[in-house]
């Protein structure tokens, strides 16, 4: 009878085990998979257009053998607009890159008639024209925000025309519509409010080569230098 019964305990304690044996595996539950945050950088191509104000600070002068010299400084001014295209690339908080632009400038050099002692007249005026740069560009990030300064090549046609006549009866005598090289040289600040959408005020100085026109009996002589306050908006194409 004993060892009915210690037979009897045996299989059960053999049935619990397999019974065990065949419950599932508790397991630690799957940690869920969060994805990193993208950081954003300056790196990569964009595109964008601007709209601001330009002022002229040249002088027109004009030249005559027999009666000597004439000539005032410009002070008018007018709408800027355009588009730009360029390049940036991020090395840790620095920021280096590349943009030329393409503006239409309504900025003139209009200067009143000057009569000389031999009762010729003189007079002469900018007309609406274009310039365009190409420029490095140099900054510091600051996250979203870059600051920057940048120079570089400008050229431009903003028109020269020159009158020439005696007393009342003047008439065209020559003009400028060659486009003209110089420099620029600015800066700037820029903030990216998505990704994708960067905005930007920008200021430049463009100093082109000085203009000139006229003929047998006098020379004109325009100076073809501005400055530019614009804001622009670019388009950044997503590096990520």
């Amino acid at each position: 009878m004993k060892k009915i019964l210690l037979a009897g305990v045996a299989l059960a304690a053999l049935s619990g085990a397999a019974s065990a044996a065949d419950l599932p595996a508790r397991t630690a539950p799957i940690a869920p998979v969060i994805a990193a945050v993208p950081v954003f950088t300056w790196t990569g191509f964009y595109v964008g257009v601007n709209a601001g104000y330009g002022w002229n600070s040249g002088s027109n002068r004009y030249v005559d053998p027999a009666f000597g010299y004439a000539g005032d400084s410009g002070s008018d001014g007018g709408f800027i607009g355009g588009g730009q295209i360029g390049y940036n690339y991020q090395i840790g908080s620095f920021v280096i890159g590349v943009e030329t632009d393409l503006q239409y400038a309504n900025v003139g050099n209009k200067s009143s008639g000057y009569y000389t002692t031999g009762g010729y007249y003189y007079g002469g005026d900018d007309s609406d024209g274009y310039f365009g740069t190409v420029r490095a560009r140099a900054g510091v990030a600051f996250d979203r925000a870059l600051i920057y300064v940048t120079g570089g090549l400008a050229y431009g046609d903003l028109g020269n025309n020159n009158y020439y006549g005696l007393n009342t009866t003047n008439y065209y005598y020559g003009g400028g519509n060659d486009s003209n090289w110089g420099w620029t040289l600015g800066g700037g600040v820029e903030y990216a409010f998505t990704n994708n959408l960067t905005a930007k005020i920008e200021g430049l100085y463009v100093n082109l080569d000085t203009k000139n026109s006229g003929g047998l009996y006098y020379n004109g002589n325009g100076d073809t230098e501005f400055g530019v306050v614009r804001a622009g908006l670019n388009y950044k194409f997503s590096t990520y």
